[in-house]
């Protein structure tokens, strides 16, 4: 089955998340885009959790259950896109300024980790040990130049993946052009 929204709320209409299957030597991958919310600013005028990050955590409420749906297929598939969460104080250049960022609150990470618990693996984390490695860049401030950055792009691995996990990177290539996205590419091979 080809998804083009998360289940789990039928009124969401954001497009933040498509899954397909792909045809490989070794039978079929399932792959998913996800866009995650970034759920800033974090808090209201009456200084509670803000609408935009109470979605956030119940979209990441609403992946973790398909997540453990699709972990009793036993499928291969591989949950892939920016995930807007940065994982630990490793994943980002300054923790002590974006520790009320959704990107890093205790809530995201919480989620975040109660995902990785599904037994799911970070492809990137799997081969790249080292602090301090990013896949996106703000335009401002010279943070490319400064490599001010940010791990926010994430290639989740069901078991089943992870056990053809060949090899997994960033490619910084298209960051350093003219005219860049503010983010680069994490790839991940897989064996055939």
């Amino acid at each position: 089955m080809e998804l083009t929204a998360l289940p789990g709320d039928d009124k969401d209409d954001q497009a933040r998340y498509i899954e397909a299957l792909v045809t490989g030597k070794r039978g079929i991958v399932r792959v998913a885009s996800i866009y995650l919310p970034n759920g800033n600013p974090t808090g209201d005028e009456n200084g509670k959790d803000s609408e935009k990050f109470r979605y956030k955590l119940k979209w990441m409420e609403r992946l973790i259950a398909h997540a453990e749906t699709l972990l009793k297929t036993e499928d291969v598939f591989v949950l892939g896109g920016d995930y807007n969460i940065c994982p630990t104080d490793d994943d980002v250049y300054n923790p002590a300024g974006f520790a009320d960022d959704a990107l890093c609150r205790p809530e995201s990470r919480g989620r975040f980790r109660r995902l990785m618990y599904l037994g799911l693996t970070d492809a990137f984390r799997a081969f790249n040990t080292a602090p301090h490695l990013y896949s996106y860049w703000d335009y401002q401030r010279g943070a490319w130049q400064k490599d001010d950055g940010l791990r926010i792009d994430h290639l989740l691995l069901s078991p089943q993946a992870a056990d053809r996990l060949k090899a997994c990177g960033i490619d910084k290539t298209p960051r350093a052009k003219e005219k860049p996205s503010d983010h680069t590419p994490v790839w991940c091979e897989l064996t055939d």
